[in-house]
């Protein structure tokens, strides 16, 4: 027996036992982080939404300000051109400020129709920042409750899984830096986290699927590492089935009347 690749596939065996430990705990914990995730990440969205929709009546309220002011100055200009129409030589120059004022005119209704249309405008937007300040209300006190709820879990498993977490990063020390990669990347793709498993009644204790007599033999030789040609797992040893015997039965002989 290679005493070297037998102490490999020790301590490969008891890095996932602790794993498997550690993966025991975050699943009482069951999605609770995820969700706490996807509610931070839609908050966050929301609060993009809403700062969005702020900005939004700050440029209305500000257009609204602006064109009042354009208002002021055709009013001014309109002013000037009466006083001017006071003074005219002529007819023509006459016509010609009055097609000034008219034009004068005409802006400040334009200008007036956009002031309408930005107050309305206003109301609805101040309706969309309520109802996104409600999601965003609502949602915080989701996020609050989920948070309090993994915090009370975490509490009451935190000092067994940074004794875990310290137990497997020393047993992480013990492994070579490629069969370490090789085992984390097995193990994140298995959806029940297990990358080093033995062989019992004859199939891999990953995927069930038959292990030739052949390869359980190179495997008990321990020779050199195993891996299972369906799944891709680290097989560490075989576990013999133990087979009891059937009890016999005795029959009682009945007497004879």
């Amino acid at each position: 027996m290679d005493n070297t690749v037998a102490k490999k596939l020790e301590a490969l065996t008891k890095l996932q036992k602790i794993d498997s430990e550690i993966d025991e705990i975050k699943k009482v914990r069951g999605a609770l982080p995820e969700e706490v995730m996807d509610l931070e990440d839609e908050i966050a969205g929301y609060q993009t939404r809403a700062d969005k929709q702020n900005q939004e009546l700050s440029d209305f309220e500000t257009s609204i300000s602006t064109n009042k002011t354009s208002i002021k100055d055709a009013e001014k200009l309109i002013k000037k051109y009466e006083e001017q129409q006071m003074n005219v030589r002529n007819n023509r120059e006459y016509d010609a400020i009055s097609k000034e004022m008219e034009l004068q005119q005409l802006e400040i209704q334009i200008l007036e129709k956009r002031i309408k249309e930005a107050y309305a405008k206003i109301e609805d937007k101040k309706a969309e920042i309520e109802k996104t300040n409600e999601i965003l209300d609502e949602r915080g006190k989701d996020l609050e409750t989920k948070k309090k709820e993994l915090d009370t879990i975490t509490s009451e498993s935190e000092g067994d899984e940074d004794k875990l977490l310290k137990d497997r990063e020393k047993a992480s020390k013990g492994i070579e830096e490629r069969l370490l990669n090789s085992y984390n990347k097995v193990r994140k793709n298995m959806r029940n986290g297990l990358a080093v498993v033995p062989v019992k009644r004859g199939a891999c204790g990953g995927c069930f699927n038959v292990v030739p007599p052949q390869k359980q033999a190179e495997i008990r030789e321990q020779k050199k590492i195993i891996v299972c040609e369906h799944c891709g797992r680290i097989l560490s040893d075989v576990v013999d089935e133990i087979i009891e015997e059937p009890k016999k039965v005795t029959r009682r002989r009945t007497k004879k009347v």
